[in-house]
Parts: structure tokens; C-alpha cells; sequence
């Protein structure tokens, strides 16, 4: 299926890794030129090598810190004329209330949740001049509420309700905000995550993997699953879904 992107100018933060990555190479086979935006320069550029040596667009690289407000303005300011913002840079940590102290929380949501907030608002005037789309990649935690993720699982459901109203409000600019809640994915985030549970619950980090066989048809999504449904999601092809949450958890 044609997506209809060819030409397009993406913005896809945390692109040096993970789904980031992998929905940047699926918006670069569909035509689309690239600025990836994440925190390690190194690892940006080797992003953007790969992505480069297979498809013939434009890919450029801008290592930034989006929690910081400043960078944010600078990335808007260095970013052009974007067609699509996907949003999915942040990694906030486990743990209850009591083991994540004001630091911890603060930074992290510095990070993902005012990170996503602070640049949608920052390159509105070009979403909406472009009559652009902004998919921001969240967590299904925002949806199951574990109190051993109580920092991500709140301020993933800020995000969902932060998606819904944005939708709502760019709709009448002909701008479309929507939001997709992965669930567990085969990144080396989820693979920290596991080998946290796995230490709390079997007393090895090392039995991580076991963990895998409960979840829908004993495994993890790949990032290309999620990348592709960010690709669908920004393009013509899905011009009528706005304000709106599509979780890809396997169905538990």
C-alpha cells in the first residue's frame, strides 16, 4: 500500500533507537525525508547511516536534550517546514510510590511528558501552515495503571488525555493529533525493565526472558510493528483518525 508520504519531512525524537528508529527507516521506505532528534550523537549518526545506505531521502540528525526548554526551542526553530512530529523520545523508570523520589519523577517527566508537550506547541504554527499530523508514540501503561510503574503510569495517561484535546483543538487548523500505546516491545528498554521484574520476582535479572512466555503469542511486538502503525497513523491513508489512542498490546 501506497501511504502517500513521499516527500514528506518527519521529525521523529528518540530516532536513534528503538521504535524511534524503526519508524524513521518505515517513514524513510515510504518516501519520507528525515530529521532524527535524540540525546547521543554518535548513535544518532549511525541511525542515520543505516537509513541513508537503503532509501534515497534526506536524512538529517540533531542531537538535543527535549527536556530541557531551550533545546526544545531550538529544535523547532532548526527543524523546517515538518509535515509529521512523532514524539517518542522519554524513558521514565519503575518503581511504587514510595521508590520514586521527587528527582526521578520530575526528570523523567521533564522529559516525556512536558518533552511531547513543549514541542507540539513549539512547531504548531508549522503543523498548522503544513496542515501537518503529530503521533505521539505513549505506553499502554497509561491504560492498566501498575503501581510499579506509577511515574510512567500517570504521566502516560496525561499524554492520552494531552492527544485527545490536542486533536480536538487542531482539528478546526486541519492539523490531526493522534497517539499509539505500545505494549511490551523488543528494545533494550523493555529488556532493563524485565530484568528489573525479573530480580523482584525470581531473584535472577539474568531469568529476564522467562517473563516473555506470558505475554501474547509468547513474545514481544518488534519496534517495525509499531513503526509501521506510526507510518499508517501520519499518512493520507488514515486522513480521518484524529484525537484518538490505538493500543498494540496483542490483545492480553
Amino acid at each position: 500500500m501506497d501511504l502517500h508520504l513521499a516527500g514528506k519531512r518527519a521529525l521523529v525524537t528518540g530516532g536513534s533507537k528503538g521504535i524511534g528508529r524503526a519508524s524513521a527507516a518505515i517513514l524513510a521506505e515510504e518516501g519520507c525525508d528525515l530529521l532524527l532528534v535524540a540525546r547521543d550523537p554518535a548513535a544518532l549518526e549511525t541511525a542515520a547511516a543505516d537509513i541513508r545506505g537503503k532509501r534515497q531521502v534526506r536524512v538529517e540528525t540533531l542531537p538535543a536534550d527535549l527536556s530541557r526548554q531551550d533545546e526544545v526551542e531550538r529544535v523547532a526553530a532548526s527543524a523546517g517546514a515538518v509535515d509529521i512530529l512523532v514524539n517518542n523520545a522519554g524513558a521514565i523508570p519503575p518503581g511504587n510510590l514510595l521508590a520514586v523520589n521527587d528527582a526521578t519523577w520530575r526528570a523523567a517527566w521533564d522529559l516525556k511528558v512536558f518533552g511531547f508537550i513543549s514541542l507540539c506547541r513549539a512547531l504548531y504554527p508549522v503543523l498548522r501552515e503544513r496542515r501537518g499530523v503529530v503521533v505521539n508514540v505513549i505506553g499502554a501503561a497509561g491504560e492498566t495503571f501498575e503501581p510499579s510503574y506509577i511515574a510512567g503510569a500517570s504521566g502516560n495517561a496525561a499524554l492520552m488525555s494531552f492527544t485527545r484535546a490536542l486533536g480536538r483543538f487542531a482539528q478546526k487548523d486541519g492539523v490531526r493529533a493522534v497517539a499509539i500505546n505500545p505494549g511490551p516491545v523488543a528494545t533494550d528498554r523493555m529488556q532493563r525493565l524485565l530484568q528489573h521484574r525479573a530480580e523482584t520476582e525470581l531473584g535472577d535479572p539474568e531469568r529476564w526472558r522467562e517473563l516473555t512466555a506470558t505475554m501474547p503469542y509468547g513474545r514481544p511486538a518488534e519496534p517495525e510493528e509499531i513503526g509501521a502503525a506510526v507510518a499508517f497513523l501520519a499518512s493520507p491513508r488514515s486522513a480521518y483518525t484524529n484525537a484518538t489512542v490505538v493500543t498494540i498490546n496483542g490483545g492480553p
